[in-house]
């Protein structure tokens, strides 16, 4: 798995340098056409990699995505939410890329929300959108106030900035009301515990090195780093996504085992010790159980 790739490491590769408002102490916020490339061959290869910051993409036209351990050709629309625990990258299939995107880093919106809670950006979330012509078209609208606004010299521009990046992923929820969890679920405390389970399984991708290994990789250490019971975070976390604490740790598991397996040359052992697996043969059957086949029959697919 190839090193998260900086923001800085970005500009350089797409514009040959760096803007001033990079190291501003409120973070970094920009927006982009995807038509300014038209006509010429695209910049450079996207490696596969987890990025140090948050995107938000229209991809309109055909594109190919990588992202965690799926692929997708977009033919026509599609609204992507790239965060930095999960790898990916995008190439256009035409030189005439059409649509718009906007880059942000965890500083931008620090104190403007948990934009961790929403489940765009959750293990097991909807990142990829497919999105109609008109829903396109008023994401457009919200893309071209981003350029208006950072051209502009109104002093507190980038407030308004960050209202407009949460403008696309809130209308992005609305399309999809499926996505969002119900207001009770949000306001009780269980919600907070499920939160917070959350939050310490991501903590510990993404795994870069096969000298890495995790540390909580069973109910029982999540619930003893969470300081409550186990059965009482099991029945937690099932009431909430309707699965067990270990179904979801062993999900989480198996996406980074096949992003592994996918975009690197490690051995098996190697990942399954990674994972926190020090039997291999345990690794295989878990990776199955979750995907249907074995690390070895997913890496030669």
């Amino acid at each position: 798995m190839q090193k998260a790739l900086s923001l800085e490491e970005f500009y350089r590769n797409t514009i040959g340098v760096l803007p001033s408002e990079i190291f501003k102490k409120i973070g970094h916020f920009n927006v982009f056409h995807m038509e300014d490339f038209e006509g010429v061959e695209f910049p450079y290869e996207m490696p596969y990699s987890r990025k140090d910051y948050y995107k938000i993409a229209l991809i309109r036209g055909p594109h190919k995505v990588e992202y965690a351990d799926k692929t997708f050709d977009v033919k026509h629309n599609m609204l992507m939410f790239a965060n930095p625990q999960i790898p990916y990258n995008w190439r256009p299939a035409t030189q005439s890329p059409r649509g718009a995107y906007c880059v942000f880093t965890e500083e931008f919106i620090k104190d403007f929300g948990n934009i961790r809670e929403y489940p765009l950006y959750q293990p097991g979330g909807f990142p990829i959108l497919d999105v109609t012509d008109e829903e396109a078209a008023e994401m457009i609208v919200t893309f071209n106030k981003m350029f208006t606004e950072i051209a502009g010299d109104y002093k507190y521009k980038y407030d308004v900035l960050r209202n407009l990046a949460f403008e696309l992923v809130h209308m992005a929820l609305k399309m999809r009301p499926a996505m969002t969890l119900d207001d009770q679920e949000r306001s009780n405390a269980h919600y907070r515990i499920v939160s917070l389970f959350q939050e310490l399984l991501e903590r510990q991708f993404p795994i870069e090195s096969p000298r890495q290994q995790i540390h909580l990789k069973s109910a029982g250490d999540f619930a003893s780093q969470l300081n409550i019971h186990m059965n009482h975070l099991n029945r937690v976390l099932k009431a909430a996504t309707g699965k067990t604490t270990s179904q979801l740790i062993g999900e989480r598991l198996a996406l980074e085992a096949r992003a592994l397996l996918k975009h690197t040359n490690w051995n098996i052992s190697e990942i399954a010790w990674c994972l926190g697996f020090e039997d291999p043969s345990h690794f295989i059957k878990v990776f199955k159980k979750n995907t249907q086949t074995t690390p070895k029959g997913f890496r030669s697919e």
